[in-house]
C-alpha cells in the first residue's frame, strides 16, 4: 500500500495536476534554461578558442624582428582574434597617414588613438553578447518559480475549501506543484548567475589585456616606428 501511494505521488503525478498557468510557468522556465545553457556552452567554447588564438598571436608578435615582419604575416593569415584585428586596424591607420581628409585633421597620433579606442569598443560590445539573457534568466527565474509556487498554494487552498478537509489526496498535488516550481526556478537561476559572473570577470581581464596591447602598439607606431630593433614584450604577453 505504501509503495502504491509513493508511486501515485511521484513527479509525473504532480505534473498531471498542473493547469494552463502552471504549464505556462514551466514553459517559461524551460525556455530560460535552454537559452542560458546554450549561451553558457557556446560562450565558454568561444572564449577558450579566442584565448588560445590570442596567446599564439602574441607569442609570434613579440618574437618578430619588426612590425614589417608581422604585417607580412597578417597578409597571409586571417586576423582571427581581437589582438590581431587591433594590429591590422592600426597598420591600416598608419598607411592612411598621408591622406588629406577630416579623419587626419587632428594629426596621425590622434587618428591612431581614435582607431585603437574604436576597435576596443567593438571588442567590448562583442564580449557583451548573451550577458543580458543570462542576467535576465538569473534575476527573473526565481520570481517566475515563486509565481508558480503561489499558484500551487492557491490550488491547495481551493481544494481544502471545496472538500472541507485538508486530506493528503486533496492537497498533495497542488503543494507538490508549488515545491516543484520553486525548485525549477532555482535550477534555472543559479547556473545563469554563476555564468554571468564568470563571463563578466573574463571580459574585464580580456579588455585589460587588449588595452595594454593597444598602448604598446601606440608606442611602437608613434615613437619607434616599428622598424629596426626587435620588438620588446610587455604585459600583454602574460595571461
Amino acid at each position: 500500500m505504501e509503495q502504491t501511494v509513493t508511486t501515485s505521488l511521484g513527479f509525473a503525478h504532480f505534473l498531471t495536476q498542473i493547469d494552463g498557468v502552471g504549464k505556462a510557468v514551466i514553459g517559461t522556465l524551460l525556455l530560460l534554461s535552454i537559452a542560458s545553457w546554450y549561451l553558457i556552452v557556446t560562450r565558454a567554447l568561444a572564449n577558450i578558442l579566442a584565448q588560445r588564438s590570442a596567446d599564439a598571436f602574441l607569442q609570434c608578435f613579440w618574437l618578430a624582428a619588426s612590425l614589417s615582419e608581422v604585417e607580412s604575416t597578417l597578409r597571409t593569415q586571417p586576423a582571427d582574434n581581437a589582438f590581431a584585428a587591433l594590429l591590422q586596424k592600426s597598420l591600416a591607420a598608419l598607411a592612411d597617414s598621408g591622406k588629406d581628409n577630416l579623419a587626419m585633421a587632428g594629426g596621425m597620433a590622434e587618428y591612431l588613438t581614435r582607431t585603437l579606442n574604436n576597435e576596443i569598443d567593438v571588442e567590448a560590445a562583442k564580449s557583451e553578447y548573451g550577458l543580458t539573457v543570462l542576467a535576465s534568466a538569473g534575476s527573473a527565474a526565481p520570481y517566475v518559480g515563486l509565481f508558480g509556487t503561489v499558484w500551487g498554494i492557491y490550488h491547495a487552498l481551493v481544494q481544502i475549501g471545496l472538500s472541507g478537509q485538508g486530506t493528503l489526496d486533496k492537497v498533495a498535488g497542488p503543494v507538490g506543484e508549488a515545491l516543484i516550481m520553486t525548485a525549477l526556478g532555482l535550477a534555472v537561476a543559479i547556473p545563469a548567475v554563476l555564468a554571468y559572473n564568470a563571463f563578466n570577470r573574463r571580459n574585464r581581464m580580456w579588455l585589460a589585456r587588449l588595452e595594454s596591447f593597444a598602448h604598446d602598439l601606440y608606442v611602437l607606431l608613434t615613437v619607434k616606428g616599428g622598424s629596426g630593433k626587435q620588438i620588446s614584450p610587455s604585459t600583454t604577453q602574460r595571461g
